[in-house]
């Protein structure tokens, strides 16, 4: 039997949604920056931050096909960054 490698392909349908998804969060975080909301400025733009990195990892990059291992690996390094921030926003706080 011949093994072929396991390959992943998304239809141009799904990619253009994708972008059109990026776009939108883009257009919103330019118009939070323009908005003064105090604190939550920063909590606003990281949230769509985040959302704009989840769906590069989850379509382009590939992540939603991977296994559980590097999944795992993926958030226990996600979950250590915001640790990392959070301690930078208390020193900050703080000072």
């Amino acid at each position: 039997m011949e093994n072929k490698p396991l390959q992943h392909f998304f239809e141009y349908k799904t990619l253009f949604n994708v972008l059109l998804v990026l776009l939108m969060f883009t257009g919103i975080t330019v118009a939070v920056s323009f908005m003064d909301l105090g604190k939550l400025n920063v909590w606003i733009t990281l949230l769509i931050a985040s959302v704009k990195a989840s769906f590069v990892l989850l379509f382009f990059m590939h992540m939603k096909f991977e296994g559980r291992v590097l999944l795992l690996s993926f958030l226990g390094t996600i979950f250590f960054l915001g640790i990392m921030i959070s301690f930078t926003f208390w020193d900050v706080a703080f000072r």
